[in-house]
Order: structure tokens, then sequence, then C-alpha cells
């Protein structure tokens, strides 16, 4: 399995609510739209700061599983066709700061915890 994170931060002006809004409503469609068939999983976490006084970074965290490096190398092909990549980015626009956009493949390490004693 092969996953790949998306670090995202909402477009200057837009308010956390719209974004998620926006994105749960609308941008996701077109991701399903064209990550069906490729990847096996497509999330989103939104994030917010645990610190009142601070504000977040990135607005939510992207995952797209791909069950093999030969879906990914698909699906990424697919993505970057002149038509696909263009709807994908005019509607990017209206939701990221897309300056701000970073996308990293990530390498899941899980430790196995005791069970939480009750008493």
């Amino acid at each position: 399995m092969i996953k790949l994170i998306g670090l995202m931060t909402r477009r200057p002006g837009m308010s956390h609510e719209a974004f998620r809004e926006y994105y749960e409503t609308r941008h996701r469609l077109i991701g399903e739209k064209y990550l069906a068939g490729g990847a096996c999983r497509y999330m989103r976490r939104y994030l917010s700061s645990t610190d009142p006084l601070s504000d977040v970074l990135y607005d939510c965290i992207l995952e797209v599983w791909y069950p093999d490096e030969t879906a990914m190398q698909n699906t990424s092909a697919r993505l970057a066709l002149p038509a696909i990549a263009a709807e994908i980015a005019a509607d990017e626009e209206q939701l990221f700061d897309r300056g701000k956009l970073l996308f990293y493949l990530a390498n899941d390490v899980v430790s196995e915890l005791p069970p939480i004693e009750r008493s």
C-alpha cells in the first residue's frame, strides 16, 4: 500500500467552515471522479488548533491510498492530462492557497500499545 499525504491550506479570506463545505460538496467530487479505478482510499482530515491563541498552518490533511506503485503512476498520469489538470487547477483556485500545498509519500509505522486498564 502506498499513501500520498497532502497538506492543504484554504485560500486567503475563506473561513474554515466555507473551506470544509466547498471541499466536501464540490472539490471532493472531482477527486472521486479522477481517483476512481486507481486509488483505493481518499480521505480528508480537517485540522483545528488545540491552542486558542494559535492559528493552524494547514486546514486539511489529504490522504490518497494506492494499492501499488503502478496504480499511483497511472493515476498521476491521468491527473496530468491537460483537460483534467485544468479542471482540477480551476477548482483548486476556488479553495486552496495553491502556493502552500505540499505533498509527501508516507510510510506508516504503528506501535502496538497494551490495553488500557480500567479500575
